[in-house]
């Protein structure tokens, strides 16, 4: 666990010419892309596309990149990850990567000074207990995966949406505050085996009925980690808050 989330999650980012980010809340075929670390390199593959093996180590000259509100200095794949990404999309893109020397803050009213993340959305992890998402299930006509929502963790053992009431926990050695409700998107519309919306607008549509809040509707909980250290896979959960 570093600063800013779990090793090597979400270093990468598609940008489009001018630098902003792309997202699948627009392309929702960007969730068929796999991108599988393979030793010091990352293996790329699409539908219909030939995989694509890529270094992580870049000698292109860096570009500011995009998200949201955040300007971050940014290192460019080569041009074939670019040519590679914007034949699948459709359009011209680039793919950039953050390196240890690029800098993004997190929101100044949730984070301790100096504290960072990657490119993901704001904050360095989302948990969500697995509670939560059988208790969705049980009130759609089709059930969805967690992979609907992309937390980094999954808490089981607890009831629906306990995580709602936890301050400041400890996974392994790291102690992680939750510091904000994740405000959920036309993202968990999109149905990562098909890479296309669901006709019906859920689960979000149902998720209105019952999680709407005044900043929207909410489902689960970002955390950041207040130290490195380790976590695993079947660490039991200390909540101290």
């Amino acid at each position: 666990m570093e600063q800013r989330g779990l090793v090597g999650d979400r270093r990468w980012m598609v940008v489009d010419a001018g630098g902003k980010f792309v997202t699948a809340r627009k392309h929702p075929r960007m969730v068929l892309v796999r991108a599988d670390p393979d030793g010091d390199s990352l293996r790329l593959s699409a539908p219909g596309m030939p995989g694509l093996v890529l270094s992580a180590v870049v000698q292109r000259d860096g570009v500011r990149a995009t998200v949201w509100d955040s300007e971050v200095n940014a290192q460019p794949a080569s041009e074939e990850a670019d040519a590679w990404l914007s034949g699948y999309l459709g359009f011209p893109v680039r793919f950039v990567h953050m390196n240890a020397d690029s800098r993004r803050a997190i929101d100044a009213n949730y984070a301790h000074a100096g504290e960072e993340v990657s490119f993901a959305d704001g904050y360095p992890l989302l948990l969500i207990s697995q509670a939560a998402l059988d208790g969705l299930n049980e009130k759609l006509d089709q059930p969805v995966g967690m992979l609907r929502f992309r937390p980094n963790l999954v808490v089981a053992g607890t009831s629906a949406h306990a995580e709602d009431g936890w301050r400041s926990i400890r996974i392994g050695t790291v102690r992680f505050d939750l510091v904000k409700p994740c405000v959920r998107c036309v993202l968990t519309t999109v149905d990562p085996e098909r890479g296309e919306f669901d006709p019906a607008g859920q689960p979000l549509r149902k998720l209105m009925d019952y999680r709407r809040t005044e900043k929207g509707v909410t489902f689960g909980q970002n955390l950041i980690p207040r130290a490195c250290g380790s976590i695993r896979i079947g660490d039991s959960i200390e909540i101290l808050d």
